[in-house]
């Protein structure tokens, strides 16, 4: 079939050269002339060198099945759109709407969104059976994972076409809930916000934090440089999303610290700062590597991650199997929540959370009832 995708940013165009490698005649729209002429330049020099790296067989032969065009009535003969525009529900709803116009019936209408309502775009268009959310992560040629979301109008039968569709992609799509950050953004706050509490309250410092989770936890970036490294506009927005979806929830709450950076445009690496400071010559802080410190540190973030993959296992947001895959393939965590908790025990990480509750008496270390209930019965997740 012929894909549309509607928006030419890092994220439409590479969904965009996804679906072209994969064999798909594609259509790449932007009302703004300079962002897709930006678009198919970096495009030809992505192909240029995947040729070059001998990973296609022809750079020519994929840009060929590209058109680019600035007007949504092009999308006429596309059997799928995927849009991936700026993440604002009501610039979405309009344009889902518009595109509505132009694409026949049996089109299916897919949005990228990463934390809003599918179910609310949906609700734009006159046939929301055939909307739902193909969630894919940046940069989308090389992350694997795709979060298949259908809103509650969604027909039943599009889930499993589309997953079939992004696995001949060469993705590795899951299947999650219309819930508020779907399954990888809400699954991650804690250890974005977490480790944020903890740098806040003068625990320890942001490189002693990043040490302590790459090193000791064996995850591949620390907290602050993956924030920097994402964009405070981008994951501070999402955490603030997620945050007011989900009716101001304590574990979501979003941080100060972080504010005042996005506020400063200190949005972090594209920025040249961020949490570290990235001009040249600046010199990077020194962790203090204290192994017992480090552990601590590790534990009370890893049980805040644990408790909230237990916590959408029990309100039915995905699967135990595209739970543990959504986090190892998206955000490349060394292992899935919910093998961790088995590792440790149930009852290892609810004693943890009860700790931290009765030490702050703050709702945000409540622990989700199957964590209760697991460790009181001593059962395991997988």
């Amino acid at each position: 079939m012929v894909i549309g995708v509607v928006g030419s940013g890092a994220m439409g165009s590479g969904i965009a050269q996804v679906a072209a490698t994969a064999g798909h005649n594609v259509i790449l729209v932007d009302n703004n002339a300079q962002s897709l002429s930006t678009a198919e330049r970096k495009l030809r020099e992505t192909l240029q060198k995947l040729q070059e790296k001998q990973k296609i067989a022809s750079a020519e032969a994929v840009l060929s099945r590209f058109t680019f065009s600035e007007n949504l009535a092009d999308c006429a003969p596309c059997g799928l759109v995927i849009e991936a525009i700026v993440e604002n529900l009501d610039v979405k709803k309009k344009v889902f709407a518009e595109l509505e116009l132009h694409v026949g019936d049996r089109c299916i209408m897919a949005t990228n969104t990463s934390s809003l309502s599918v179910t609310s775009i949906a609700a734009a268009c006159k046939l929301p059976r055939r909307v739902l959310g193909l969630h894919f992560f940046n940069p989308a040629p090389l992350m694997a994972l795709v979060e298949v979301v259908p809103a509650i109008q969604t027909d039943d039968a599009l889930v499993p076409d589309m997953k079939q569709l992004m696995a001949t992609w060469g993705k590795t799509p899951v299947v999650a809930k219309d819930t508020p950050g779907f399954i990888v953004n809400r699954l991650a706050r804690p250890y974005y916000g977490e480790a944020i509490r903890i740098y806040e309250e003068g625990i320890a410092d942001m490189a002693t934090i990043d040490w302590a989770m790459t090193e000791i936890g064996g995850f591949r970036m620390g907290p602050f440089a993956l924030m920097d490294f994402i964009g405070h506009d981008v994951n501070y927005v999402v955490t603030e999303t997620v945050f007011q979806s989900f009716f101001f929830d304590p574990r979501y709450r979003p941080s100060l610290s972080q504010k005042r950076l996005l506020e400063a445009r200190w949005l972090g690496v594209k920025s040249g700062r961020g949490f570290y400071n990235y001009a040249s010559g600046s010199l990077k802080p020194v962790p203090i590597k204290n192994q017992e410190q480090g552990k601590q540190i590790v534990d009370r973030i890893l049980a805040m991650l644990i408790n909230e993959a237990v916590d959408a296992l029990y309100l039915n947001v995905a699967v135990v199997a595209d739970l543990e895959t959504a986090m190892t393939k998206g955000v490349n965590y060394p292992k899935g929540l919910l093998a961790w908790c088995d590792e440790w025990g149930a009852d290892s990480c609810l004693q943890k959370l009860d700790f931290l509750y009765k030490i702050y008496g703050d709702d945000r270390y409540r622990a989700s009832r199957m964590l209760r209930q697991y460790a009181f019965d001593n059962k395991k997740f997988i």
